[in-house]
């Protein structure tokens, strides 16, 4: 008998041969299970493009040595205001010198607060724009979460603060604002210290958390804070500020012509009654993130955000916070008995309660809610667990909340110095319940990074962000 031909197979594809490319059918299938539930369900702390990762990571890199330098400049101003040289540390800090002519005539204090704080909230204020402008939270969808979740980290700590002291009556409930706000550097050190290795999604996620913080911040300054308020110096200020933008929108990067303005500028707005750190962040904003077309386009290279930001951030975390923190920092307990009763003040016990409670509640329960009503799932390799260590860890607020406090009862007061023990106090006990909840995750945190981290092809991209 004559055999019948065999009839012509189709050609193999590869994708329904798990053995020819040498992975089980069980975990193709399950690749392709998170594939599809990708596609119909969206996800929250995605870890974003590459150029953004990495650039945050770098960011983030730098942040962690000025928290470094930031826990050295508190533990020194504490030891020197609790030693026997701690009437030295009084005089240094109120040291008076500037022109009074311009309103100038500051403390050491006054010129850490006014003045070097300018340039970190300057550096804030090019984060900012950058993450909306050029980053991944361009996308509103992305840049809803970190809004949104910095929003419920400023509520939940308002609202308890108000509640411990709305009885308390003297002004307390000007401090309302204290416990709002986040520290990414001493954050940063303490991630550092801990040695955990978080997941791309949360490193972009308490960077954007923090910036976002930042701008709500130095709004609540610029609104609730202000006195004295002196119009027509605020709005001469605008000629200066109006040339420093029109500069730099024109690439003029000239510190001989750039400085200038930016001094006269934050000059007027400190001589307004508007906190001078607000000049920071309006400098801030006039400066242009992406090139402009006459300059070779926006693929042609970064704009001069990126330019100042490299300059200045090193100068803000090296030098402004770590000594705005040294004469902010320094309160004299006065042994355990000085320290029982600074904590039994009603404002210090609100700041305590607000940072560990209200930040992690607020956090928290804001990001839980947006995903139950937007039908949004966490990424495969994060735990609820995962976000509300995080939301502990940003209970950490230090170089602002000191701000606010000494804004509203006055540098040097009795309360002012309770707000200090307060914030501290509070800041650590975020930090230790923070580093003990992201400890018990950091195997699972070590094994995202190395996927993240893993380029087989040496292109110097991670494979996991050139996959579909």
């Amino acid at each position: 008998m004559t055999e019948k031909p065999d009839r012509p197979q189709p050609p193999v594809d590869a994708r329904d041969r798990p053995d020819l490319l040498g992975v089980d059918a069980e975990s193709r299938t399950d690749a392709r299970t998170d594939s599809s539930s990708e596609e119909t369900t969206s996800s929250l702390f995605g870890r974003g493009s590459w150029p953004e990762v990495s650039r945050i990571t770098e960011v983030l890199r730098r942040e962690t040595v000025g928290g470094a330098l930031l826990l050295l400049a508190t533990v020194v101003a504490l030891v020197w205001a609790n030693s026997p040289w701690s009437e030295t540390y009084g005089q240094v800090r109120d040291f008076r010198f500037g022109p009074e002519q311009l309103h100038l005539d500051l403390s050491v204090g006054s010129w850490a607060a006014d003045g070097l704080l300018a340039i970190f909230f300057f550096v804030a204020g090019l984060e900012l724009k950058r993450e909306f402008v050029a980053g991944d939270l361009r996308d509103r969808r992305k840049a809803a979460l970190p809004v949104v979740a910095a929003l419920g980290g400023m509520i939940g700590p308002a609202l308890i603060f108000v509640a411990v002291n709305a009885t308390t009556g003297s002004g307390a409930l000007q401090g309302w604002a204290i416990p709002t706000a986040t520290d990414i550097a001493f954050a940063l050190a303490v991630l550092a210290v801990i040695s955990t290795h978080l997941p791309a999604a949360l490193r972009t996620f308490l960077l954007t958390l923090a910036v976002v913080d930042d701008l709500f911040a130095i709004t609540i300054i610029a609104i609730f804070y202000t006195r004295d308020l002196q119009p027509l110096l605020l709005l001469v200020a605008l000629v200066p500020l109006a040339a420093f933008g029109l500069l730099v929108q024109r690439r003029v990067r000239s510190w001989w012509a750039l400085v200038p303005l930016a001094l006269v500028t934050w000059t007027l707005v400190h001589a307004s009654g508007v906190h001078a750190t607000v000049a920071g962040v309006l400098l801030a904003f006039t400066v242009p993130v992406m090139r402009s077309q006459a300059a070779g386009g926006p693929e042609a290279g970064p704009g001069m955000a990126e330019h100042f930001e490299h300059r200045l951030r090193p100068l803000s975390s090296g030098l402004a916070v770590p000594v705005f923190a040294l004469f902010a920092a320094g309160v004299t307990v006065g042994g355990l008995n000085g320290f029982v009763e600074a904590l039994s003040d009603r404002v210090a016990i609100g700041i305590v309660v607000g940072l560990v409670v209200g930040k992690a509640v607020g956090i928290f329960g804001s990001t839980y809610l947006m995903a139950r009503f937007t039908r949004a799932s966490l990424d495969r390799h994060l735990r609820w667990i995962d976000v509300f260590g995080l939301s502990v860890l940003a209970g950490i607020g230090f170089t602002v909340s000191l701000l606010i406090g000494e804004l509203a009862f006055g540098s040097g007061s009795t309360r002012d110095e309770h707000v200090k023990v307060g914030v501290l106090t509070g800041s650590v006990l975020a930090a230790l319940i923070a580093a003990v909840i992201l400890r018990t995750r950091n195997r699972a945190y070590r094994r995202a990074c190395e996927e993240e981290e893993a380029d087989d092809d040496h292109d110097g991209t991670p494979d996991v962000y050139q996959r579909s």
